[in-house]
């Protein structure tokens, strides 16, 4: 069975920098594309970024050359570093392995307007 454990989310100040994690327990985790989604207060949940598994990624317009994404296969994990944070980034913030549809509990991301 698949999960998905995401960590890292914060209260921060506008500026301020994050890195998300998300671990999974799962095999051939290298073989998977990942993503990055979040989901604001009354709106529907939008991809952030995405990395395949020949490390190509992907991002939001909306997020181009602050947030970046990563990938640790000996870890299982994925990162997503967010610079520059805005107060349109407050949200929850999923990872997801989308062949899998699979699913993580989500961390929270707040920016102070």
């Amino acid at each position: 069975q698949v999960q998905l454990v995401e960590s890292g989310g914060e209260l921060v100040q506008p500026g301020g920098s994050l890195r998300l994690s998300c671990t999974a327990s799962m095999t051939f985790f290298n073989r998977y594309n990942l993503d990055w989604y979040r989901q604001a207060p009354g709106k529907q949940r939008e991809l952030v970024a995405r990395i395949s598994r020949e490390f190509t990624t992907t991002y939001a317009d909306s997020v181009i050359g602050r947030f970046f994404i990563s990938r640790d296969n000996a870890k299982n994990t994925i990162y997503l570093q967010m610079n520059n944070l805005k107060p349109d980034d407050t949200g929850r913030y999923y990872c997801t392995v989308p062949a899998l549809s699979v699913w993580g509990q989500g961390t929270q991301v707040t920016v102070l307007a």
